[in-house]
């Protein structure tokens, strides 16, 4: 099992979740993917992305300032 990062700082819709689904590719089944962005759709977006493909979003949580922090186990 493996836990990369993605930075999606600075991006907005819908390009963290473009930048999750070039992810998948490199993902094995138990891996773990860590998501910064500040989006303000990204929690909503990030959780219909996992309900769709059936991936476990573990956690999604704002700091406080806007910016989110999420992890999808593959």
């Amino acid at each position: 099992m493996a836990v990369k990062n993605l930075d999606c700082l600075g991006l907005k819709c819908p390009q963290p979740i473009l930048k999750v689904v070039a992810m998948v590719p490199t993902m094995e089944a138990g891996d773990i993917l860590e998501i910064k962005a500040d989006c303000p759709s990204f929690p909503v977006d990030i959780k219909a992305w996992c309900g769709r493909t059936g991936k476990t979003l573990l956690f999604c949580m704002d700091d406080g300032t806007g910016k989110h922090s999420a992890q999808i186990q593959f």
